[in-house]
């Protein structure tokens, strides 16, 4: 008896193991990963929204390859010891691309998990510069990095606003410092403004008095902050309330409607960097309104990038005919589609070509585009 249930074992074990990897191939698994809860989910649910809206489009047209597609979303809370556990979980889910990360720092420290299996990353919205060089060649986005936001921003507060002293404060980390720092470097080599003070905070404090008073006693022209909507929104208040009235302006790491719903009357007139105006694009309007339908609210930060990174990496599977790492990716820097951000393939260093930056402003409790260079 006990030799005939051991050769049913044996049996069942085949069967299985000839029955799952074809259950497998049936599905197409794709990663979406990014702050889902905390204060910078408002960066990282409207790409889970993107993902699924333009899943569920691909699905009822059949899917890739034949193929459902189908998702694993996790959250990272855009801290890296949180990052590195969902890509290991999404690197043994089998994901063969993913849609993430959000903030750089957490994207820095998933990187090389992705690399070492060749799994291609998509992120909306990290753009920290070195990341096209720590993530060569799995890494892609479809924003542009900071060192393009650092110079644009540097070019307004010096031609725009007039700015002859300028005060720079950043939240010490991957994204916040880092723009904070292009923004100074660009300052200092145009001569034509001082940077009279560069100061870093600690991101969750109750309290930034301390350094406000600092920047009051800089005298600066304008503040630059390098950092996100929480800690941007408390600085902000302390600075006006405090009868500091000095020009704030920041990177997309605050345009966001949460900012401006925290900061209240005192987000009015503060100045933030962020991706182009897209609006006359029939794509955007499309998605915009997939959005609304689904979801019954206006999109978020990083929806249109999101949506266009998750059609650039269906498109490029399907113009490859395989999940394949090389031929995707390949498929990505050769094959353009057309998105809510416009006509985009991406170049050898995985930058999406023809994307860019304005800077916004905060009028009548929105953010409005109020420059854009041609280029």
């Amino acid at each position: 008896m006990k030799k005939i249930f051991s050769l049913l074992s044996v049996a069942l074990v085949a069967v299985l193991m000839t029955v799952a990897p074809s259950i497998a191939a049936d599905v197409i698994k794709i990663g979406v990963a990014g702050p889902h809860t905390g204060d910078l989910a408002p960066f990282g649910i409207p790409t889970v929204h993107a993902a699924k809206i333009v899943t569920e489009k691909y699905n009822k047209n059949g899917g890739i390859l034949g193929k459902k597609i189908e998702l694993i979303v996790l959250d990272d809370q855009c801290k890296p010891e949180v990052a590195t556990n969902v890509a290991t979980s999404l690197v043994t889910s089998k994901v063969v691309g993913v849609i993430g990360h959000i903030c750089s720092g957490a994207t820095k420290a998933a990187l090389p998990i992705y690399k070492q299996d060749k799994i291609p990353v998509i992120s909306p919205s990290a753009t920290n510069p070195s990341l096209t060089e720590i993530g060569y060649p799995v890494f892609f986005r479809t924003i542009a990095p900071d060192d393009a936001q650092g110079k644009l921003q540097a070019d307004f507060i010096i031609n725009k606003l007039h700015a002859k002293r300028v005060a720079i404060i950043h939240d010490k980390g991957d994204y916040g410092k880092g723009l904070a720092t292009y923004v100074k470097n660009y300052i200092e080599k145009s001569g034509k403004a001082k940077v009279v003070l560069f100061e870093g905070i600690t991101p969750g404090a109750m309290d930034y008095s301390a350094v406000v008073q600092k920047i009051k006693r800089a005298r600066p022209d304008v503040v630059m902050f390098g950092g996100y909507h929480p800690e941007a929104s408390k600085i902000v208040m302390t600075m006006r309330r405090k009868r500091l009235k000095a020009p704030f302006i920041s990177g997309d790491g605050i345009k966001n409607d949460k900012f401006i719903q925290v900061a209240g009357k005192y987000a009015e007139g503060v100045y933030a960097s962020g991706p182009k105006d897209i609006s006359g694009n029939p794509l955007y309007k499309v998605a915009f309104s997939e959005h609304k339908k689904k979801y019954g609210t206006k999109p978020g930060a990083f929806y249109f990038n999101a949506y266009a990174a998750t059609q650039a990496l269906f498109e490029a599977i399907k113009k490859a005919g395989t999940t394949d790492f090389d031929k995707v990716t390949a498929a990505l820097r050769s094959n353009y589609v057309e998105t809510p951000l416009g006509k985009i393939k991406f170049d050898k260093k995985g930058e999406a070509e023809g994307v860019g930056f304005a800077v916004y402003q905060v009028r009548n409790g929105k953010f409005v585009q109020i420059y854009a260079p041609s280029k």
